[in-house]
């Protein structure tokens, strides 16, 4: 009889892990507080990279995952990244300098650029760069419809799906957790309960007496009208100003690629984002702000994703900011891990019982 695996979350972190638990042969069950696509997810920059400012084992296990993104590409057909490279110069010189010198020992695929390459790369910048950094191999892709392929697959192998459906507390009997109570009061019982619900995995685990560390700092995102053709064909990584072009044709902007906190003054600084946003990209003068976001991104204490099972029997925890580029990865070595009990070497940075988090 397959094991029967509750998931609790449809953002695009336990969309992949319900998506490859399915694929292996379980029986899932995805629960999910919205309609599907998260939270975290849908307020997500969706840049998909290795870039700077990780320890080496983080920038291998994050490598490792832009490799699984080409790999799921290929497996759901409806998930489709643009790998367009980014151009990056958000780093004082001196910084940037040591970054390309210590990624590119790592392998990763970046080059040295002048301001007429830069010119080159997006013709549309009005003041490229003197100096940046191209990188070839990184990507974006739109979350929420990415979390949806996954979860629509997941459903097509054999999936339940309950949206709508809050999770109040985890179950337990025994002295192991056996399933979730939805606010509605009804009592959803698996072999196996995967926590993937984002800012709202603190508040699950505390239900069941886990403590888990994760903060949840505010990103703020603001997306502009649809421009009438092409600005941008990668991402742009400028100081204080982060900025890509979704599918639609928006152009999406942050302080940094995760948003910045907007500390009560949401729509003054959405209106300042797209007003510098204007001032960078030729023909970007007519667009205006759409709407803005705010999303919560959960992060465990010590800045590292949480991936594993934290004690009691019955439970799993992935907790991660980085969600959009490490997700597929997760969901793969996740499913493993629940399904055939094989923990994955490159998981043991992430053990929920590590000092920092637990």
């Amino acid at each position: 009889m397959p094991k029967h695996v509750l998931v609790v979350g449809a953002g695009i972190v336990g969309a992949s892990i319900a998506w490859h638990l399915a694929k292996a042969g379980c029986a899932v069950t995805i629960v999910d507080a919205g309609d599907g696509g998260g939270l975290a997810t849908r307020h997500s920059f969706a840049w998909i990279n290795a870039s700077w400012g990780n320890p080496k084992f983080y920038f291998d296990f994050r490598r490792r995952a832009m490799a699984s993104w080409r790999r799921l590409e290929r497996d759901v057909p409806s998930v489709s990244v643009d790998w367009c490279g980014g151009l990056i110069w958000d780093l004082p010189p001196d910084q940037l300098t040591a970054y390309a010198e210590e990624h590119a020992g790592w392998g990763y695929g970046l080059r040295r650029v002048t301001r007429a390459e830069a010119q080159r790369i997006e013709p549309n910048l009005t003041a490229p760069p003197e100096q940046a950094l191209h990188v070839a191999e990184e990507g974006m892709v739109e979350p929420v419809a990415a979390a949806r392929a996954l979860l629509a697959g997941a459903i097509a192998s054999g999936a339940r799906f309950l949206p709508n459906t809050p999770a109040a507390a985890l179950l337990e009997r025994g002295g192991r957790v056996a399933g979730v109570l939805t606010e509605a009061g009804e009592r959803l019982e698996a072999d196996e309960t995967v926590v993937a619900a984002g800012a709202d995995t603190a508040r699950l685990l505390d239900s069941a007496g886990v403590r888990l560390a994760v903060n949840a700092p505010a990103g703020l995102i603001a997306h502009s009208t649809v421009a009438d053709r092409r600005l941008l064909n990668g991402l742009v990584m400028a100081p204080d100003l982060h900025v890509r072009q979704t599918r639609e044709g928006r152009l999406i902007a942050g302080t940094d690629f995760a948003g910045g906190d907007p500390g009560g003054r949401e729509r003054e600084m959405a209106l300042e984002l797209i007003e510098q946003v204007k001032a960078m990209i030729d023909g970007a003068s007519n667009l205006a702000l759409d709407f803005l976001t705010v999303g919560h991104r959960p992060t465990p204490a010590d800045g590292f994703p949480a991936i594993g099972r934290p004690g009691p029997d019955g439970l799993y925890v992935a907790v991660l900011h980085s969600g959009i580029t490490l997700a597929p990865l997760v969901g793969e070595l996740a499913a493993r891990e629940i399904a055939r009990g094989e923990r994955d070497a490159d998981l043991a940075p992430y053990d929920l019982r590590r000092a920092a988090v637990a």
